[in-house]
């Protein structure tokens, strides 16, 4: 990490442990997915029913972009489990990391900082709304900058360089909604599906919506039950 880096960290962490109202508020904005991903998603349905309405193409871009999002946050945990690990600043010994109130420090011990899956998914749906809608989308991607990121650096579950890299992965992977032939291949369908089948469409539709503004938590806990009881299984039957 660079100097840089630190001294912004310093500076957002250094307000912390002194109210604990501001803590407390803080803390539970980065922790609540009402505070944070489900603003983003009713932004994104706002745009679906009052941009996207009377503008098939723009539909299009939302329903890739929705995708996209999906897709993005599971490249960027690709991307961490793939580099080296990076101990998140809370669990840093070395940097004098003052802990806000109401922060448990025991959360995300095993979970590589670099990049920020929140930053990445959330700006990635920010960014498809900004090409749907400026005003929407300025809205989405400042909200994301200032409740989202800022609060996960001052609570030091990130340095900024973790919130710098999985933004700009975010809209890297936004820019594949841009693309009319992948569009076509994959939103025309789901689409003409939705015509035919709107019970269906709009049941998955909202699942994957909520688990995007959830950051997947419902899958990942089945994910660990799953292996949890892969282990029950293999125990019993030694």
């Amino acid at each position: 990490m660079t100097s840089l880096d630190l001294r912004i960290f310093y500076f957002l962490n250094s307000f912390a442990h002194r109210s604990a109202i501001a803590d407390f508020l803080i803390v539970r904005t980065a922790e609540n997915p009402l505070t944070t991903g489900a603003v983003i998603v009713a932004l994104f349905w706002v745009a679906w029913e009052v941009e996207g309405k009377e503008d098939m193409e723009k539909r299009e871009t939302l329903l890739l972009g929705l995708l996209a999002s999906m897709f993005s946050v599971f490249l960027a945990r690709a991307i961490a489990l793939a580099l080296p690990f990076r101990v998140r600043p809370m669990h840093n010994t070395e940097i004098g990391y003052r802990l806000p109130y109401e922060m448990n420090p025991d959360i995300l011990i095993r979970w590589s900082s670099f990049p920020s899956d929140h930053a990445t998914l959330f700006l990635c749906l920010a960014a498809v709304l900004w090409m749907v809608s400026r005003r929407l989308g300025t809205i989405a991607i400042l909200y994301v900058l200032i409740v989202i990121d800022l609060p996960r650096i001052y609570a030091g579950m990130h340095y900024p360089s973790d919130i710098v890299a999985g933004s700009l992965l975010g809209i890297c992977v936004a820019l594949l909604a841009r693309l009319p032939w992948l569009r076509r291949a994959v939103a025309k369908p789901a689409l003409d599906y939705k015509e035919s089948h709107p019970v269906m469409f709009h049941f998955c539709f909202f699942l994957c919506a909520f688990e995007v503004g959830d950051l997947f938590s419902t899958v990942r806990d089945f994910g660990r039950y799953a292996v949890h009881a892969l282990h029950l299984g293999s125990h019993f039957t030694r």
